[in-house]
């Protein structure tokens, strides 16, 4: 298929200041003379930030990246998840037109796009909000017919439903994604047949679903208000920060979240705070990369929050597991997963374990 660039193009294309700040730490993450690498982050950001591929925003990635014009427009022009148009205001809906759906109502769907949006593919619909175009397979086949609008799957899907989806985003409104025809995720139509125990735990929706809905804005597109690209490989360069600054997204409808530069302790609560100390003790701080899952760049986390010896992590309870785990920024869970506080417990009290000897014995980078 030709994929050419749009004949409307804007003068000129500049990153926010937030944006420009992420672009500049997905650079550093590839070897000096290699940041060429970085182009598809790049571009996918540009294009989030303008709703679609702009000619001067990929001559911006390029300058950026030290790149040939050509060299860029070859990685925008090959890759379908860019789009080289204009694109709705609120969501762009690509309509999986491959087998399974195609069988099971693909072409009801589009003639919904055709009546609601606009007769043809790429074209703005009347009010700007929505643009649509048919796609090959999705991977969503055994709940067909689906489509993606914005980043997410809208599955089992009927016209009239589409119709319905389409006017509540028209309205501000953001539906739950996932299955609309009742389902959990993908389970038989009839109910299940085997793994009949299945419980899906204390989520209504399934895991991609209940992301989404977590998250309270399924449809928007990143602006730089996100969490901070965490870029531990700077730690100790040059006295480099391991964390781009940028602000911590405040993501609708939950409360707005502290800025990324604000203390540990200003994070979401939950939990309570185990005691930490303002420095290590007289005896110097313990190597807490012998916990098996702490690496360097958590050590000093951890060191930040005031957490120095392996008594303390002992000590922990499970309220206090719970605050850490959701507190460790970039390593969110690492505590209850490697199970610190019995690896902790056994290293205080002078034992070691297998991977504190490997730690010993120089096997662990």
């Amino acid at each position: 298929m030709l994929r050419r660039l749009h004949h409307e193009q804007p003068e000129s294309f500049a990153f926010t200041p937030a944006n420009q700040a992420w672009a500049e730490a997905q650079m550093t993450k590839y070897p000096e003379g290699r940041q060429a690498s970085a182009i598809i982050p790049l571009l996918w950001r540009a294009q989030e930030q303008e709703g679609w591929l702009t000619r001067p925003a990929i001559e911006y990635v390029a300058n950026m990246l030290g790149m040939a014009y050509i060299r860029a427009l070859e990685v925008a022009t090959f890759y379908f998840m860019f789009q080289l148009q204009p694109t709705g205001s609120v969501a762009h809906v690509q309509i999986c037109g491959t087998t399974s759906c195609m069988i099971c109502g693909a072409e009801d769907l589009i003639g919904v796009c055709k009546e609601k949006i606009a007769d043809q593919p790429f074209v703005l619909s009347a009010d700007g909000k929505f643009t649509w175009e048919e796609v090959e397979c999705l991977g969503a086949c055994a709940n067909a017919p689906m489509a993606q609008i914005g980043k997410d799957y809208y599955e089992d899907l009927t016209a009239e439903k589409l119709v319905e989806i389409l006017d509540r985003l028209a309205a501000g409104d953001v539906p739950v994604p996932g299955p609309q025809n009742g389902r959990f995720a993908s389970e038989p139509l009839s109910g299940l047949t085997s793994l009949k125990e299945f419980d899906s735990g204390h989520k209504q929706y399934n895991a991609s679903a209940q992301l989404a809905v977590d998250l309270g804005e399924t449809v928007k597109r990143i602006d730089g208000t996100e969490v901070p690209l965490v870029t531990p490989w700077l730690t100790g360069k040059g006295g480099a920060t391991a964390v781009a600054e940028k602000p911590v997204k405040a993501a609708a409808p939950k409360p707005a979240a502290a800025p990324a530069a604000a203390a540990p302790a200003a994070a979401p609560a939950e939990g309570t705070r185990p005691a930490g100390l303002d420095a290590a003790r007289d005896s110097g701080a313990d190597d807490l990369k012998q916990i098996k899952g702490v690496g360097p760049a958590l050590e000093k986390l951890l060191n930040s929050l005031g957490f120095y010896h392996f008594d303390q992590v002992a000590s922990w309870t499970a309220d206090e597991v719970a605050w850490v785990d959701e507190n460790l920024t970039g390593f969110k869970g690492r505590v209850s997963r490697d199970g610190w506080v019995d690896q902790a417990k056994t290293l205080a009290a002078g034992g070691e374990t297998e991977f504190s000897n490997r730690v010993k014995k120089g096997d662990v980078y």
